[in-house]
């Protein structure tokens, strides 16, 4: 632990996760795409808001898996649908699509066996993301197609990915998210700097203090906090485990103003 590795946000509000009926509900739903990247057709779960209208354009998150996940582990984990649908209608996130891809860009994308053999399908994942899942889902869902109107974030294996790409792709995404980034995350100074930072509206780190990958988090933190470049650094009570995830979520979607353009305090 160091003196700054402290929570930026309380523990959510009673409540913040559970289904309620009085209020509009979003969509979930499984799709497929083709992937010219892996050469199969692939799948992908997708949040679309409550009152989802083709006749307006909606902000994107891609959000990412861990290492030994698919892409039914956030529903799993977080039912991202339920957090949203409520913090949408309290007004305390704008309406947005929620894309959960298979981050495991190979034939055999399934978790089966020694999850770490396939650790090298995850960074192939950055071009199937980006010639694939984006134009698939630019093309059937009713979506800005500007870099400040899409945001990306990951957990664990997915974090590093999250950073990677994001960080990696400025000219895709604004908005950016680690949540207990694993060791795949890339070197701090190959990863941002202060001449790029400019174009972030929202860099977010977190970790659990339990977390035996929390160093990896820090030495970004760190390496961002000594470049002056402005990032969110939440450091929580928890472990490697869902429920670390779950409240990173729901405090990061809180951030993604997209339309307003703002960026970490």
């Amino acid at each position: 632990m160091k003196a700054d590795d402290k929570p930026a946000f309380p523990a959510p509000p009673v409540g913040w996760d559970l289904r309620r009926t009085d209020i509009p509900h979003g969509k979930l739903e499984m799709i497929e795409y083709d992937s010219k990247t892996v050469g199969t057709r692939r799948k992908m779960q997708v949040y679309t808001p409550p009152n989802y209208s083709a006749a307006k354009k909606y902000p994107t998150l891609y959000l990412l898996h861990g290492i030994g996940g698919d892409e039914t582990e956030w529903a799993r984990f977080a039912s991202p649908e339920v957090l949203l649908d409520n913090l949408i209608a309290d007004q305390k996130a704008v309406p947005m699509i929620i894309v959960m891809p298979n981050g495991r860009a190979q034939k055999n994308d399934q978790p089966t066996g020694d999850v770490f053999q396939h650790a090298a399908a995850f960074a192939v994942f950055e071009r199937d993301l980006l010639h694939d899942v984006i134009p698939a889902i630019e093309s059937r869902y009713s979506t800005f197609q500007d870099r400040e109107h899409r945001a990306i974030a990951g957990l664990s294996m997915g974090g590093g990915q999250a950073l990677n790409f994001g960080l990696g792709n400025l000219e895709t995404f604004a908005w950016v998210g680690g949540f207990s980034s694993a060791p795949n995350t890339k070197k701090s100074e190959d990863l941002q700097s202060p001449a790029t930072a400019k174009q972030l509206k929202l860099l977010w780190l977190s970790c659990g203090n339990q977390d035996g990958l929390l160093h990896i988090s820090q030495d970004l933190h760190g390496y961002l906090k000594n470049q002056n470049i402005p990032h969110l650094w939440h450091v929580t009570d928890h472990g490697h485990t869902p429920p670390e995830w779950k409240q990173a979520l729901y405090w990061f979607v809180q951030q993604l103003t997209f339309s307003q353009g703002a960026g970490p305090n």
